[in-house]
């Protein structure tokens, strides 16, 4: 007979930290319930608040059992914003983003022995989540929810925040690099709204040609899959059928659903390219979107930095320029860490700590140059 594992204070932690996980998950989806007006989905929310207690009370009986005491719980900043988000915008925009954070979960217990049984828990939690989202009610939901998922999914949203951080980082780089060189004011504005024009141009281009060349790789592949169904449809109903039966169908049921589904070619390329290729078909992504937003975001992450030199010179064009672009800096790092799932104090720090030290170096670099030019 095993001897039972003794729980140190690292597993208590853990274990604290996975209840306050949980907690955050009930109060969300508690939120998602009270923002949503279709009851029927109002009454999925709280069915998975529901599961989500029960995960919270197994922690929360280790923890005691260890001998710890379960902390006190306050939703985080994350579970009101998408709150906020929810109630505002309504209860698809934010689904994605609660289901990547129960793929994150799912991850994250796979490697906890006392966590049996959760991560599938998770997993269902992220396939009902995107249930929800395929499915919809309403006249006009089908619409906007595929426009939420084109600019979140296929590079609109992504772009726009890389292109943010990019024009934040790289201009004040530069403004920071020419103002320790002690280069005139006029001088400084004129390599900033270079480099500004310089960098959205490049990153258009550069989210164009990356967008559109994954496009058509998944094109190519789902063209791939529609040139199977028409040469061998039955073959394809099989697979279909099979993958139906790995969910937990029934031979028969997977089979009459497989069946139903080849016999409509347009659901059935749809429904292939989901289950056998892992795509969404209206999600490829535009490549226009992509370079426009991520145009339009370079261009104001990197008049931060500038924007001083048009108003004043001297020290007080510099450091209005370091504050603004550093406090710009933390506000896109934390603004991030809603899509990321990490703490957005952390995230800003982050973001914060890299400005300092890229710009550091830029401005000691232009000091030294500057010096060695004037000697």
């Amino acid at each position: 007979m095993k001897a039972e594992k003794v729980a140190t204070a690292t597993d208590i932690e853990r274990y604290r930290q996975n209840y306050i996980v949980e907690m955050d998950g009930i109060a969300l989806y508690r939120a998602m319930a009270a923002a949503e007006n279709d009851r029927e989905r109002a009454s999925i929310f709280e069915r998975l608040a529901r599961n989500e207690e029960r995960h919270a009370q197994r922690w929360a009986k280790l923890i005691q059992s260890a001998g710890g005491s379960v902390p006190q719980h306050r939703p985080s900043l994350r579970v009101h914003l998408l709150g906020w988000m929810a109630r505002r915008f309504g209860t698809r925009r934010v689904i994605p983003i609660i289901s990547s954070l129960e793929a994150r979960d799912e991850a994250g217990y796979k490697q906890q022995p006392e966590a049996a049984g959760l991560p599938a828990e998770e997993r269902a939690h992220s396939r009902t989540l995107r249930a929800m989202t395929d499915g919809g009610s309403g006249q006009g939901s089908i619409a906007e929810e595929e426009r939420w998922h084109v600019t979140a999914h296929s590079g609109g949203l992504r772009a726009a925040v890389f292109g943010v951080n990019d024009g934040l980082l790289s201009n004040f780089s530069l403004v920071m690099g020419f103002a320790g060189a002690e280069a005139k004011p006029e001088y400084i504005l004129l390599a900033g709204v270079a480099g500004l024009l310089a960098g959205s141009f490049s990153m258009a281009a550069g989210e164009y040609v990356s967008v559109r060349a994954q496009r058509e790789v998944y094109e190519q592949q789902i063209a791939m899959e529609k040139e199977e169904l028409e040469m061998s449809p039955k073959e394809e109903e099989e697979e279909l059928a099979l993958i139906y039966q790995a969910k937990g169908l029934p031979v028969q049921e997977a089979t009459h659903l497989a069946r139903r589904i080849i016999e409509n070619p347009r659901i059935a390329i749809d429904t292939l390219a989901r289950e056998e290729l892992g795509l969404d078909p209206a999600a490829l992504g535009s490549p226009w979107i992509a370079a426009v937003s991520s145009f339009f975001a370079f261009v104001v992450g990197a008049f931060v930095p500038v924007a001083p030199y048009l108003f004043a010179s001297g020290a007080i064009a510099r450091y209005t320029s370091a504050a603004f672009s550093l406090l710009a800096m933390f506000g896109v790092g934390a603004l991030i860490s809603i899509f990321t799932a990490r703490g957005p104090f952390r995230s800003g720090l982050r973001m914060l700590g890299i400005g300092i030290l890229v710009s550091t170096i830029t401005y000691l670099v232009g000091w030294l140059l500057g010096v060695s030019v004037a000697g």
